[in-house]
């Protein structure tokens, strides 16, 4: 299949461009420089310099394609995370860039979408598990996510095959915030924020990007892509502690961690989060079933 990817020079997005290209698909994606243009190609896509927000553009750029995959994004820095003026330009692609695309793909006549989410927008539900029919939170800090599921669905409606991958949070070899993690792990203050029995759902990079490649067989809706095994953060704490050869983690309770800000709120919930759908629709499994397998790869991979 011809697949477009945007964000594809991206933490998952260079992963997923080069399992596509694995896999056997024709692979084009958006470039914004010609680094970018030139990585593209050792990865075995196609480098198209084309803005995200040129609807006329894109229609362009999508056409003969069957399939585009939508994986834009501008994720800050965790200090610049911090604060609400660090996810703007983040929040106008999952918006603005995300409609464009949709208007793209309809104008050019391709058949399926795949949209980037997050399991981030669910509510906290303590120790229950959290499949896809729990209602998202409508929250301002959620708000752009779900903007780029409504108009993945606005896709569907139109006729299109459109499939919203509500991965968990990323970790893995190409993750600034994992560098981050581990540098501080090493230090012997390896840190997670909320309570140490609230769960916490994340996804390996290399599972996220193979998951990409799975939803191209996925129908229409919406689906979680997390680990097999959602861990309590002291679990979780503990595998990314004994990775790097410590005993020791810090934990910020919810109420502290809470005056870092609205953004940050998002990761102190309990999300216990079921991956069975998505599993049962297209087969796919993630190599790394917690965090106990993906923490050790991880360390090792960036040592």
């Amino acid at each position: 299949m011809r697949v477009f990817v945007t964000g594809g020079t991206g933490a998952v997005g260079r992963l997923a461009v080069a399992e596509l290209a694995a896999a056997g698909h024709e692979v084009s994606a958006l470039a914004r420089s010609a680094e970018r243009a030139a990585l593209l190609e050792e990865l075995g896509a196609r480098p198209v310099a084309v803005s995200l927000f040129d609807r006329a553009a894109l229609t362009a750029a999508f056409a003969d394609h069957g399939a585009v995959v939508n994986l834009a994004t501008a994720i800050p820095s965790t200090m610049r995370a911090l604060w609400s003026s660090g996810w703007r330009e983040n929040d106008r692609i999952r918006t603005e860039g995300s409609a464009a695309v949709v208007d793209a793909v309809l104008a050019a006549g391709v058949g399926r979408l795949v949209q980037e989410s997050v399991v981030m927008i669910y509510p906290d539900r303590g120790a229950a598990w959290i499949d896809e029919d729990v209602p998202p939170e409508d929250l301002p800090r959620n708000r752009a996510n779900l903007a780029a599921e409504a108009s993945a669905r606005r896709f569907t409606t139109a006729g299109g095959t459109g499939t919203v991958l509500r991965f968990g949070w990323f970790y893995g070899p190409g993750s600034t915030q994992t560098e981050e993690m581990l540098r501080q792990a090493r230090l012997g203050f390896p840190l997670v924020l909320g309570d140490a029995d609230a769960y916490t759902s994340p996804i390996h990079l290399a599972d996220a990007a193979s998951a990409v490649v799975a939803a191209l067989d996925a129908p229409s809706g919406t689906f979680n892509v997390a680990d097999d095994v959602p861990l309590p953060k002291r679990e979780f704490a503990a595998a990314l502690a004994e990775a790097v050869g410590r005993r020791r983690w810090v934990g910020v309770p919810g109420r502290a961690a809470r005056l870092l800000g609205p953004r940050v709120a998002s990761l102190l919930g309990s999300l216990r989060v079921s991956n069975g759908r998505f599993r049962a629709a297209t087969g796919w499994a993630p190599r790394n079933r917690s965090a106990n397998e993906g923490w050790p790869a991880t360390a090792a991979a960036l040592m």
